[in-house]
């Protein structure tokens, strides 16, 4: 598929590398563009010359597509559209974002975040063409699609349905986080830009997972996190054991954050953020071989994500330091500390610090206490001394003629349980040691 990718700045000189990146995730070939710095013209978004220019590159090139990275609205997409052939197709970026989502949603939830999007996205275009039918504008709408009057209702009936859907998902998700957390389980939320490098580091982090080991793209809470360096490698949510003794630690790989998205396309996503901000510890990585001006705005626009509901402690990982020397790190660094003030530094690729990064999050996370239980010799007793082995650490246990003493370390919450369960046994002590 041959494209030719526009954009508009409001000044300055017009970078097209990201827009790039996302058609080439999208399977297009870029061979050529027209850019231009000026204020949006209300109609064509670029101005009406520079709009000439890209028409007769498209006949040139004969490209199949036209990729905006601005935001086009119904009319502008209707406008542009009648300066190409037909079959000439007008995207813009958000368009393009919901491809790439729709090629690498594999599990039920993604698949219906990206329906969610697409709708919400087609909407406002339904009403457009309702609008353009009554005027008897151009039959086919230029890159609109065809006029149904009766799929603006249809696809507000398909969002409601999709909500419900998603709702009763993320509901049985929830379940399942508070069953980990009462099972003892931390829970560690990966977070940040989309490319940054989280698929890579939970494969770094992992027990049972390898950097080198590509199974390719995981379904949902199973075995993989693909690493690769493409845009929205990872979709829905990935989780994995972490090796750190003696805890049992749960690290959750999310989708990438990106910037500019409309608040159409964060709200069909938001719902995979909830890993996130339910978290007991929420890591943010970001690609420390960028730019630090580019590092700097995207951190904002995470914390600005992030504080809206999440309440866990975020650690920033400066990640991909095999991209950079010590000099670079150190300005970096100093450059970022009022948005990172103790950052880790690692490489996910090299595994480069990772043990600090282990350290860091033992650390991070709510304390572990250790606790003596008395318990009396019953028929129960050993059930509830397997289910402290199972989810806490043992120190000791010793068994008597007539009770078991208990020894070991869990978190706060599971040592609540521990002594709920001792006490439904009969007569027990129990003494934080």
């Amino acid at each position: 598929m041959k494209a030719i990718i526009a954009k508009r700045v409001d000044s300055g000189v017009a970078d097209t590398s990201e827009i790039r990146d996302l058609a080439a995730a999208a399977g297009y070939t870029v061979i050529g563009e027209v850019t231009q710095s000026r204020r949006a013209d209300p109609a064509l978004q670029l101005g009406e010359g520079k709009a000439e220019t890209l028409a007769e590159l498209v006949d040139e090139t004969e490209a199949t597509t036209v990729i905006f990275d601005n935001r086009l609205g119904p009319y502008q997409t209707y406008n542009l559209g009648q300066l190409f052939d037909a079959g000439v197709e007008v995207i813009d970026r958000f368009t393009l974002i919901l491809e790439i989502f729709g090629q690498r949603a594999q599990t039920r939830k993604a698949q219906l975040q990206v329906e969610l999007a697409e709708l919400r996205y087609e909407l406002p275009r339904a009403e457009a063409k309702t609008s353009l039918a009554k005027r008897d504008e151009h039959p086919g709408f230029m890159g609109l699609g065809e006029y149904d009057e009766s799929r603006e209702q249809d696809i507000k009936d398909q969002i409601s349905r999709i909500n419900d859907e998603l709702k009763q998902i993320e509901q049985t998700e929830q379940h399942r986080r508070e069953r980990r957390r009462d099972s003892g389980f931390d829970l560690v939320a990966l977070a940040g830009y989309t490319n940054a490098g989280k698929s890579t580091l939970l494969r770094r982090l992992a027990d049972d997972l390898t950097v080198e080991e590509n199974e390719g793209l995981h379904p949902d809470l199973e075995a993989t996190a693909e690493s690769q360096d493409n845009l929205f490698t990872t979709l829905g949510t990935t989780t994995r054991r972490a090796a750190i003794e003696p805890r049992d630690v749960l690290v959750t790989d999310t989708v990438g954050f990106i910037s500019d998205l409309p608040h159409w396309l964060v709200e069909s996503f938001k719902s995979t953020l909830d890993s996130v901000y339910r978290a007991d510890l929420v890591l943010l990585v970001v690609d420390v071989s960028e730019d630090v001006d580019e590092i700097h705005e995207k951190l904002v626009t995470s914390h600005d994500t992030l504080y809206e509901r999440n309440e866990a402690p975020i650690v920033t990982v400066l990640n991909k330091i095999d991209k950079v020397d010590e000099d670079e790190l150190a300005e970096k660094r100093e450059a970022l500390s009022s948005l990172a003030p103790n950052p880790v530094a690692v490489s996910g690729k090299t595994g480069a610090n990772v043990d600090a990064l282990l350290e860091r999050i033992d650390d991070e996370l709510p304390e572990w206490r250790e606790e003596r239980l008395l318990l009396p010799m019953t028929d129960e007793t050993m059930s509830v001394v397997s289910w402290i082995h199972d989810n806490g650490h043992v120190d000791d246990v010793t068994y008597g003629d007539e009770d078991v003493v208990i020894t070991f370390e869990a978190r706060p919450a599971m040592i609540e349980q521990a002594r709920s369960r001792a006490s439904e046994l009969g007569t027990t002590t129990a003494e934080s040691v």
